[in-house]
């Protein structure tokens, strides 16, 4: 049997951009007490959604600082750097003084696992990245383990596939003509809906146990352009002429992408959370932004 227990009373997101936003959403739903950081919160939509300055080398306002102090959760999504979480390091003190925090995760990413020529990964697989994302990656999630670790915290790392859903996938990026057609022959890669990721958070919300590994991917690890062409169909646009992926125009940052090439399995994420994607596929998340405008512009 499951230990479900009630999700937090307040949860706080650090980084509250595409997936934060969506997540926040989702918990408010759900009647939990939801704020998040950004850099500039006048440049924020107006959503409802209450949100701190949160600057890397700059001392949080009291605002953050009781935000802090009261979260039962504490989940960051900020990008690493060299020297691991940025967030992490201006919040370390306050994070450790609260006596109201229970739980903490990171977002991290399966690039800290290292290229398996189209072999798959599990939870159980050895994070061997060397490359200097991973690393940083992995200097993240080791700072919040060693938090976890030394306030007794429940906690989790979601080391995550590509994310899309509404407003951000292959529909617009060839309505805004960014879409390109990289081919790399034998490459494949999983994806993950931003509702599936919002699904995945909330369950572990709900079961929280010691310190867990969590791999949510979609059920198709598939080649990009499989997924490009999909959206061309859908929306009637022409596809962008391929280009091998390690053509001279190919930038540097876009060809480190297509280096690793694996699987994800899922399946343990699945059976401790008792969870199933509701996009299994890209077919089934771009069916879902297009019937939402996505790409009719």
């Amino acid at each position: 049997m499951h230990d479900v227990r009630a999700l937090p009373r307040r949860v706080l997101i650090l980084g509250m951009g595409y997936s934060g936003r969506l997540l926040a959403t989702r918990l408010q739903s759900l009647g939990v007490q939801v704020s998040g950081t950004v850099r500039d919160p006048a440049a924020a939509p107006p959503d409802g959604l209450t949100r701190h300055a949160l600057v890397a080398g700059r001392v949080p306002d009291a605002a953050l600082l009781a935000a802090v102090d009261q979260a039962d959760a504490v989940l960051s999504s900020v990008p690493p750097d060299a020297d691991g979480d940025p967030a992490l390091r201006v919040l370390h003190d306050a994070l450790q003084a609260s006596s109201a925090l229970r739980w903490v995760g990171y977002l991290s990413s399966t690039g800290v696992y290292a290229n398996r020529d189209g072999g798959w990964v599990d939870a159980r697989s050895e994070a061997d990245g060397r490359s200097s994302a991973a690393l940083h990656r992995l200097r993240a999630e080791a700072q919040w383990q060693a938090l976890a670790t030394a306030r007794t915290l429940d906690s989790a790392v979601f080391r995550l596939p590509a994310l899309y859903g509404r407003g951000r996938n292959a529909l617009v990026q060839l309505a805004e003509g960014r879409a390109r057609q990289v081919l790399r022959p034998g490459l494949v890669f999983n994806r993950l809906h931003i509702e599936d990721l919002a699904a995945v958070i909330i369950a572990a919300l709900r079961q929280p146990s010691g310190h867990t590994l969590y791999l949510p991917a979609d059920d198709e690890p598939s080649p990009p352009q499989d997924v490009l062409a999909y959206a061309a169909r859908l929306s009637g646009r022409p596809m962008p002429p391929a280009q091998a992926w390690d053509d001279a125009s190919v930038s540097p940052t876009l060809r480190r992408f297509y280096e690793s090439n694996k699987r994800i399995d899922s399946r343990e994420t699945r059976a401790l959370l008792q969870w199933q994607p509701r996009f299994p596929s890209y077919r089934e998340g771009l069916q879902d932004a297009w019937v939402h405008g996505d790409g009719r512009q």
